[in-house]
């Protein structure tokens, strides 16, 4: 049997694939942008269909989701259920993604 060099040998302390990610993205301090990306990436998932269509434009800057809708009716009741929708993110991502949403 060869001798390999020490880089190549499996390492005993074997971690989960999501724990190996999470560290990953730690260590590259991209963590929050990750989170980011899967936020609006999920949105339709998160909001349904309906909403999701009438969204044209969504992003986050400064822990702040900014959510453009094209039907004035919806805006107006999103604004009045945004607790409600930051619920729903803050059980599926967390606290830290987003600290307010806003909506135009």
């Amino acid at each position: 049997m060869k001798n390999t060099p020490e880089q190549f040998k499996r390492k005993s302390n074997i971690s989960p694939l999501k724990e190996a990610i999470d560290q990953l993205l730690k260590t590259y301090q991209i963590k929050d942008k990750f989170e980011e990306k899967s936020l609006i990436s999920s949105w339709e998932k998160l909001m349904g269909t309906p909403i999701a269509k009438r969204t044209s434009s969504l992003y986050i800057k400064d822990k702040k989701l900014f959510v453009t809708l094209t039907s004035a009716p919806l805006k107006q009741e999103m604004m009045m259920t945004r607790h409600k929708v930051m619920e729903i993110i803050v059980q599926e991502f967390g606290k830290d993604v987003v600290e307010e949403i806003i909506f135009l």
